[in-house]
């Protein structure tokens, strides 16, 4: 029914499994999903794909080749292949059943709605992809707006990112910014913005989150630069009692993205 493949040789295997390298990604505008569940909420949240590579077995399975014509029908290029071709392509020694790639997708910031009420999560020169993409699943499952990116960040379309997201990616508007480009999309759209802070006045449950507010989280190593700091609305700590010397920045995230919705009164919570 599609086109087999066994050749790790193959171009197309060889342009997939370049997309593990952030140069490969910037020339081709792609990134690679693994697993049924991503290519599934992709395809729910209208993104396109361009490959969708499925083991040559599993492609019998009914669920799997309903899938398989699905992606065909938004635009892929579908094929089959080995268990060796797809660890080639996925790096991994025990592949998903399918593997796909997707043009990249940034929501430009001014399309970002700052009216009614609104939860968005901003973080600035975030380094690693694993708490990035937990972010934006934290962000996901507590019902935010979006996620902006600010200043040099990583890479939200590396592997380990997209795999950080589990399948949240694709439900989340996102969005990348100068912090000069955030304060004056802030400033136009009244958004309270509330930074996590050694300078911190007060815990982060007595913060005034307001209708529009959009949690600001700093760097893994060093949090946010003073100007940032004075820059925002609030600043606030969250408060500690054991010896740890800190929160890692994703959990850091989760207490305050889920304090914004408790002070929301958790809207649309199912």
């Amino acid at each position: 029914m599609f086109e087999h493949i066994s050749s790790t040789a193959n171009d197309t295997v060889k342009l997939l499994r370049g997309l593990d390298r952030k140069k490969d990604r910037q020339e081709t505008g792609l990134f690679l999903a693994e697993g049924v569940h991503f290519a599934e909420e992709a395809l729910h949240h209208g993104w396109r794909p361009v490959y969708a590579f499925a083991d040559a077995e599993a492609a019998d399975r009914p669920a799997i080749r309903d899938l398989l014509g699905l992606m065909q029908a938004a635009g892929a290029r579908v094929l089959t292949a080995t268990q060796k071709v797809l660890a080639t392509i996925s790096g991994r020694d025990n592949p998903q059943p399918v593997v796909a790639a997707f043009h990249q997708r940034l929501t430009p910031l001014a399309d970002l709605a700052a009216t009614g009420r609104r939860r968005y999560v901003a973080l600035y020169e975030v380094r690693d992809p694993g708490n990035l993409g937990t972010v934006i699943r934290t962000a996901d499952a507590a019902g935010c707006d979006g996620v902006i990116l600010i200043g040099r960040t990583c890479d939200p379309f590396s592997v380990e990112a997209v795999r950080a997201t589990m399948g949240s990616l694709f439900a989340v508007p996102l969005a990348a910014a100068s912090f000069g480009e955030f304060r004056a999309w802030r400033d136009a759209g009244k958004v309270r913005v509330i930074a996590a802070s050694m300078r911190g006045a007060h815990a982060h449950h007595v913060a005034n989150y307001g209708d529009r507010s959009c949690i600001l989280m700093g760097t893994e190593q060093s949090g946010l630069p003073v100007d940032v700091e004075d820059a925002c609305d609030e600043l606030v700590r969250i408060p500690m009692a054991g010896r740890a010397e800190s929160l890692n920045l994703a959990i850091a995230a989760g207490v305050m993205i889920y304090e914004a919705w408790r002070a929301q009164g958790f809207g649309r919570a199912g």
